[in-house]
């Protein structure tokens, strides 16, 4: 054989191997970190899908007010009213609301991606095939628990000063009581009939009355709770969730196929510049469907040891129905609106390595 074949046959085979082992035989999985999420790409995008599906929530509200005005004709202006404004106020108040969620969401991800590692994407052409568990879980993990900090140092600039007002208030209404009781009770004491009240009256002082400690103690008890219990508890069950997560996607995937990224180069990113509806609704409401299925099981044990096993065979029937077909609408929606979106205003950037 020439050396032009042999290095032309070096360079198919180089290039056939990213998609299979050898020719015929099984596809090979090509894994890929997620280093970075572009901040402005991600916010515009999932804040412009949550606008639209805030207006699609206003609009059903605004028909059901529609069909309540014909029963009840004197609210028809007050439905009116309520259904006009929601479809004004929701999208835009989505809007605002998720480009905030967003951006801090991305940039927490990127901040924590050097210590913690990426999400892992395992990739058979455009099919997501896998996600590794441990680096799907840690990362989702840390990112809540960063959330649930921030949440918590929120709470506890509103709880920790409220309670300390309220533990300065309740001495101070102490003292002011057992005055106002001393000074009626010296008032009746100038009767001689009111001669006993005054005898009982008169013993009550400041210290037989709460003093507030109680209240300052619980805020900082509770300033505790949320800025340290609070993140801890939101890790381990976040990590718990997405675990189970990924190993239920991973055990459904080949058997109902994987979510499919169409990806584009986007300077040093990659864009998602598609989602497959049906791929993406299937395996996504695949998971959720174990996830219905686990729920439904325990409590139609709990609902059958407590004597109506009919009652537990019919949750865990809705259960599994409501997590396969809920989700599958709604990842369907949301992919459907990312779709038309990523045309227009462009689609999700990732720096994959």
């Amino acid at each position: 054989m020439s050396d032009s074949s042999q290095n032309e046959n070096l360079i198919s085979c180089r290039d056939y191997k990213i998609d299979y082992k050898i020719e015929g035989g099984e596809k090979m999985v090509d894994v890929k970190e997620i280093k970075t999420i572009e901040l402005v790409p991600f916010t515009l995008m999932t804040s412009s899908i949550a606008a639209i599906i805030g207006l699609i929530y206003a609009i059903i509200l605004l028909i059901t007010f529609g069909a309540l005005s014909a029963f009840i004709p004197g609210a028809a202006l007050i439905f009116a009213s309520l259904g006009i404004s929601m479809i004004i106020l929701y999208p835009i108040g989505a809007f605002l609301i998720y480009t905030t969620l967003s951006f801090i969401t991305a940039l927490i991800y990127n901040m924590l991606v050097p210590r913690l590692g990426g999400i892992k994407l395992g990739l058979e052409g455009e099919q997501v095939t896998s996600l590794p568990v441990v680096s799907f879980a840690l990362i989702l993990a840390g990112v809540g628990a960063i959330w649930a900090f921030i949440m918590g140092l929120l709470l506890t600039a509103v709880i920790l000063p409220l309670t300390t007002i309220i533990s300065t208030i309740i001495p101070l209404a102490s003292q002011l009581a057992v005055a106002t009781i001393n000074n009626v009770t010296s008032i009746l004491s100038m009767s001689n009939a009111t001669g006993n009240l005054t005898v009982n009256a008169t013993n009550l002082t400041a210290a037989n009355l709460p003093n507030g400690s109680a209240v300052g103690t619980a805020g900082v008890v509770i300033a505790l709770m949320l800025i340290i219990g609070l993140p801890i508890a939101v890790f381990v069950l976040g990590f718990i969730g997405s675990a189970l997560s990924a190993i239920f996607y991973n055990f459904i995937i080949p058997r109902v196929g994987g979510v499919r990224l169409i990806l584009a180069p986007a300077g040093t990113a990659h864009e998602i510049t598609s989602i497959p509806v049906v791929a993406a609704s299937l395996a996504i409401a695949s998971v959720a469907l174990i996830f219905g299925i686990i729920i439904g099981i325990i409590q139609f044990i709990s609902i059958a040891a407590a004597g109506n096993a009919v009652m537990g065979i019919e949750i865990l029937i809705y259960d599994v129905l409501r997590y396969f077909i809920g989700t599958f609408i709604m990842v369907a929606i949301i992919t459907i609106i990312y779709n038309f979106l990523a045309t227009r205003i462009g689609g999700v950037q990732l720096g994959l390595e």
